[in-house]
């Protein structure tokens, strides 16, 4: 009985302490932010729907033997074809479910790509800011080569090192969004070290990693949640863009990239325009959505932050 009095106590003060956050009364109270966050769930919803009961097999092989080809959306067709809500492409595919798992993948391979490059990212850029003079500047510098390129232009010469699939994109990707999270870390950390308490920690004998992951690591997380969710909507636009160039995802899949590419070719100049309008909407209001809690989450944490991400 005590037990279970002392978690819900605890629970009580979890709730409490979250209401009493000025980051989250911040970021409740930005009407933008809370789109955003709305269109991503509704994004991570859709993916794990189709993840879960649409057949990948099915959306990427040819259908031409059992459904008509370029058949408009059922709302405008005839009531034979309304079971295609967003029409189906050259192949004869089902459009609607083919966006369906396209969010799936974006949001998959977008986690891949931000995920490894925040890690790599952030252990640059604290080494470099933490033991400072040659590492600093042997790091900083190899940043500052990788930042001088735009990073599509960076990332299609990657892949044609690497070789196309979506897996040598996500390696490509990783490596064109390292720098950005790097010079972030180092900027924040460079902050965190000027503190007597580092001094202080240092004093008493700490060694560097207890220093770097206790201490330096958890007050450079404010930077590092904005520059990932503002990087996530760009991983998506570069996993698309890779995949319209050739690049990304192989012929099949269902790839909002490649559905814009094969839309392109086959629907533009005849008047087929649900073939890429699907996909780029979905494509655009998953970025949309990312780039709106970004900025929630930025002016939530410190307005000042602007200048430091940006």
């Amino acid at each position: 009985m005590a037990t279970e009095t002392s978690t819900t106590a605890d629970r009580r003060g979890i709730v409490e302490r979250l209401r009493a956050s000025p980051f989250l009364s911040e970021l409740l109270s930005n009407r933008l932010a809370l789109i955003g966050l709305s269109i991503i769930l509704a994004m991570v919803l859709l993916g794990v729907y189709a993840r879960l009961f649409i057949d990948l097999g099915a959306i990427s092989q040819s259908q031409l033997a059992a459904h008509p080809n370029k058949a408009p959306p059922g709302w405008l067709g005839s009531a034979a074809l309304d079971q295609f809500l967003f029409g189906t492409d050259a192949a004869a595919r089902d459009i609607f479910k083919r966006v369906l798992y396209g969010a799936w993948l974006a949001l998959k391979f977008g986690v891949l790509v931000v995920g490894a490059s925040t890690v790599l990212g952030i252990s640059l850029g604290i080494i470099a800011a933490y033991y400072g003079d040659v590492v600093d500047n042997v790091v900083m510098r190899t940043m500052d080569v990788f930042l001088a390129f735009p990073s599509l232009l960076l990332a299609l010469a990657l892949v044609a090192i690497f070789g196309a699939g979506l897996s040598k994109v996500v390696i490509a990707l990783t490596l064109v969004y390292t720098p950005r999270f790097a010079r972030v870390v180092r900027g924040a950390a460079l902050k965190v070290l000027e503190d007597e308490y580092i001094d202080a920690t240092v004093a008493l004998g700490a060694r560097d990693p207890r220093v770097l992951v206790r201490h330096v690591l958890p007050n450079c997380l404010a930077p590092i949640t904005v520059q990932s969710t503002l990087n996530f909507g760009l991983a998506i636009i570069d996993l698309a863009a890779l995949s319209f160039l050739g690049f990304g995802a192989q012929a099949g899949t269902p790839s909002w990239g490649l559905m814009l590419k094969n839309g392109v070719s086959n629907g533009l100049l005849t008047g087929d325009w649900w073939l890429s309008f699907f996909p780029g909407l979905f494509l655009a209001i998953t970025v949309l959505g990312f780039n709106l809690l970004g900025d929630g989450m930025r002016d939530a944490l410190d307005p000042r932050m602007r200048e430091t991400v940006e």
